[in-house]
């Protein structure tokens, strides 16, 4: 099966779960031999595509030298003879000037000020409270690093992925989330081959009710206009289906994974904390859709019964402001610390910390990040309104509104030491259950399945 694959991240350039899934499914297809192709508007670095064979861009290019739409970058294979690159998969790398597929459409991405500092001048803590987590992990600057209109990158990715699909030869089109279903369907329309859309997430779980119109009706032309339509979870599965009208019949389950490999032994770096302290963790982006804001009120009530607890709030978004100011006036400004956004080896470093990993979420497609606070050890309290829970038996659920039992939950983990176990060791069992392995072989049955459609 040869696979022409659409993503807008790829670690390290992550600013979500998207990147993280794209990753683990395309080792897994790998594994089973099936060759791809993975256009993607960004260049890569090789330590994290060691899987991969490499095309980049000859040189980045300066604003003014930005191709116009239609006109193919020039490329050149990335030849690391360190690395154990696998010849089942190429990169095509697009120079773009936006890269998150998680802003409202036609924003421009802003970094926040560092979030440490911030809550040193609005808080009047000293430095140390607030400034650094662990030895070596500080605040971040995240992942934000273009500007422009989405909507315009959106189609320009879309002509230029058209020109590129002339010179591939393929089966099928497998294209991620919003932003790479315009260019999905035009590769369709050119080429006669079957597209399927993977939804990781819905206009409706970033933005609630209040959608962007334009994103919207991108997101529902995709899903109707492909062949199959891969869902992350029966929640999302049900948005696709009466959010935006799209037959069941014609939808697909296919679970996140994770790889079934043990976590670093022996990271350095003592925590700039009291030992006494227990930690209780948020890991995700600081938006509406990940309930930060429920986080901050139920830890205001943990630490109204439990004084030696801090609250750690790792990644970055456009609501960080809003939960920086929110904790200095509920008075517990320094009790929550603020990483910034984390990858690699300071993600390892942060759950190693961590007593409980709470994700309040609004609504969450799937949810990868319990997935890897199980596999370190760490018990997890999880929405009831996350595609994660559907998978999780032993974990703690709550509605993400109900901050009362939100700390309750927190409280009894942190207090009982049977519970914290039991629920990490059983939680570990199922997890290993959950494979990217194992949602490469559901695509790979989408994509006969969509192949076979074609040809009758």
């Amino acid at each position: 099966m040869r696979v022409f694959m659409l993503g807008w991240e790829f670690p390290p350039f992550i600013s979500g779960g998207l990147g993280t899934a794209c990753h683990g499914l395309t080792l897994a297809l790998s594994r089973q031999n099936t060759k791809i192709t993975f256009v993607l508007p960004k260049v890569i670095d090789t330590q994290n595509t060691s899987h991969v064979r490499l095309l980049t861009p000859q040189s980045p290019l300066a604003e003014s030298e930005t191709p116009a739409s239609g006109i193919s970058p020039a490329t050149i294979s990335h030849d690391d003879s360190d690395a154990q690159l696998d010849p089942n998969i190429k990169f095509q790398a697009i120079p773009a000037r936006m890269y998150s597929p998680y802003q409202s459409a036609g924003g421009v991405l802003r970094q926040p000020p560092p979030a440490a500092s911030r809550q040193c001048m609005q808080s009047n803590q000293s430095a140390p409270a607030t400034a650094s987590l662990v030895s070596g992990l500080g605040p971040g600057t995240g992942p934000l690093d273009y500007s422009g209109d989405l909507l315009d990158e959106c189609q320009r990715f879309s002509d230029l992925c058209l020109n590129l699909a002339r010179g591939e030869d393929f089966d099928v089109i497998h294209a991620h989330d919003w932003l790479t279903f315009p260019a999905g369907l035009a590769v369709a329309r050119l080429s006669g081959r079957p597209l399927i859309t993977h939804v990781h997430s819905t206009e409706f779980d970033r933005s609630g009710e209040n959608i962007n119109q334009p994103v919207y009706d991108i997101e529902r032309r995709g899903m109707h206009g492909a062949m199959r339509v891969i869902a992350v979870s029966y929640l999302t599965k049900s948005i696709i289906q009466h959010r935006f009208g799209v037959d069941p019949d014609k939808i697909e389950v296919v679970y996140n994974g994770i790889e079934n490999v043990n976590p670093l032994p022996g990271l350095h770096g003592e925590p700039a904390i009291r030992r006494s302290d227990k930690i209780v963790l948020f890991l995700g982006r600081i938006t509406m859709q990940k309930g930060p804001e429920y986080f901050v009120r139920a830890a205001k009530k943990v630490l109204e019964k439990e004084q030696e607890v801090k609250f750690v709030m790792a990644g970055s978004g456009d609501k960080i402001t809003d939960v920086i100011d929110l904790a200095v006036r509920e008075g517990i400004g320094h009790q929550v610390l603020f990483t910034g956004f984390l990858r690699g080896k300071d993600v390892e470093r942060v759950f190693r910390i961590a007593n409980v990993y709470v994700m309040p979420s609004v609504s969450e497609p799937f949810g990868i990040a319990p997935l890897e606070a199980i596999r370190h050890d760490v018990p997890v309290i999880i929405s009831k309104t996350s595609g994660v829970a559907e998978v999780l038996t032993h974990a703690l659920k709550v509605d993400f509104w109900d901050t009362d039992e939100i700390a309750n939950k927190i409280i009894a983990v942190l207090r009982h030491p049977p519970l914290s176990s039991t629920l990490r060791e059983q939680a570990d069992l199922e997890v290993r259950q959950l494979t990217w392995d194992g949602a490469a072989k559901k695509c790979l049955q989408v994509y006969d399945q969509a192949t076979q459609l074609v040809s009758a």
